[in-house]
């Protein structure tokens, strides 16, 4: 198998996707960025060969990338990145290649699209906020009318994370975002109150579950983006049996397969009409790529497990080869925000927890508004040891300023 990996070396974690598919007998491409001299050890040595491009936004470079791999070696079989940031580059490869596994870009647009995802979860008998694109004034702010009232949620089509996104309170809040972003396409929906959930996946090519993990997110990642808050969230030792019949529901309709998959969800706090009681879960968005930053990492020291391998052996063998087991546990992750000072020191959160701590460190700036500048991840078994360890970490100084 010739497998074209795209930035194997960011996020720093990834290289070991490319690791797990060489052990599996793959030959690993890597097409990146970095200079091969910068590269780490690690990423150099999970690869069979890597071209340098100095630009991957120019696609003409990439291209003759992969063509050259094809070339030497024969066509590639995959092209992939697991990163949001690329799904489109490895697209539009995967077409002009003629290549037969994964999504084509037209696929891959409707399964990005916030619009086109509703009728899909619709088709999933999943519930989902209302939702109409942002248009004209007029006609955006009666279906307002129609949803119930302000406050409203706005967030653009296509995109990630929390970028883009703002709460709309009022006519005034409606008018200035359509002279902001009249020329990105924006959806308005609904304002579920609830924890944000995921139902994070891998795979097969017939669309089942060969590994399955929940994440929870205590503050969504608009607040902690747009009020700079500490990111605090967890992966959790099982998966709720009503989530996981959500999940599955979900990837049946989108006809998702041989994917890490990351399809988020709020757990309504309070009971919604038209939605559900307190404690439905209501889908937010789907993601066809694994969750982003270290949260590959979190789920492998909450489940004793090895993701990377889990998905190079449903690439490769359509199946799950590799040893899984040993005892689940609760991984957190809790980061500081350079901007702030915090009651306790890096020293003191070691001494503190000490091996119950699996790994810390700085956050790449390209990650840091979402994930903060500093991170810690624990391992602890039980929510209480997991909230004294957020509570720990994340716990301000007294003579910060509160403005």
């Amino acid at each position: 198998m010739n497998f074209v990996f795209v930035s194997p070396q960011f996020p720093p974690v990834y290289w070991q996707f490319c690791a797990a598919l060489r052990r599996d007998g793959a030959r690993v491409l890597g097409i990146g960025d970095t200079s091969f001299e910068q590269l780490a050890p690690e990423v150099s040595s999970s690869l069979d060969e890597y071209y340098w491009v100095h630009d991957l936004e120019d696609y003409d470079q990439v291209y003759r990338g992969v063509a050259y791999f094809s070339y030497r070696y024969g066509k590639p079989d995959w092209i992939e990145s697991n990163n949001e940031h690329w799904l489109e580059l490895d697209a539009r490869l995967r077409e002009d290649f003629n290549l037969a596994n994964g999504p084509r870009p037209a696929q891959l647009r409707h399964w990005q699209s916030k619009a086109a995802q509703k009728p899909l979860l619709a088709a999933a008998g999943v519930p989902s906020a209302r939702q109409t694109r942002l248009t004209t004034f007029d006609e955006t702010r009666w279906y307002i009318g129609e949803m119930g009232h302000y406050p409203v949620f706005a967030k653009p089509e296509f995109g990630v994370g929390a970028c883009g996104t703002r709460v709309l309170s009022s006519d005034a809040d409606l008018r200035d975002l359509l002279a902001d972003h009249a020329d990105v396409p924006y959806v308005v929906e609904q304002l579920v109150h609830g924890d944000i959930c995921s139902w994070d996946a891998i795979l097969n090519s017939h669309g089942e579950p060969v590994f399955e993990n929940q994440e929870e997110f205590p503050p969504s990642m608009a607040d902690v983006v747009h009020g700079g808050l500490d990111l605090a969230y967890l992966s959790r030792p099982g998966v709720d049996p009503v989530l996981s019949r959500s999940g599955r529901a979900v990837a049946r309709a989108f006809g998702l397969a041989s994917r890490f998959v990351h399809i988020e969800f709020f757990r309504l706090d309070r009971d919604h009409p038209g939605l559900g009681p307190k404690g439905t879960y209501v889908c937010l968005e789907v993601n066809v790529r694994p969750p982003g930053g270290t949260t590959p990492e979190m789920m492998n020291y909450a489940h004793a497990l090895n993701v990377y391998q889990i998905w190079a052996d449903v690439i490769c063998f359509d199946e799950c080869r590799c040893k899984q087991g040993g005892v689940d546990a609760f991984c957190v992750y809790a980061s500081r925000r350079d901007a702030h000072r915090y009651a306790h020191t890096h020293e003191e959160v070691l001494d503190r927890f000490g091996e119950a701590i699996v790994a810390h460190g700085r956050v790449p700036e390209a990650l840091s508004d979402d994930m903060g500048n500093y991170q810690y991840m624990g391992r602890f078994d039980t929510r209480a040891e997991t909230e004294e360890f957020t509570a720990f970490v994340c716990e301000r100084g007294h003579d910060e300023d509160a403005g």
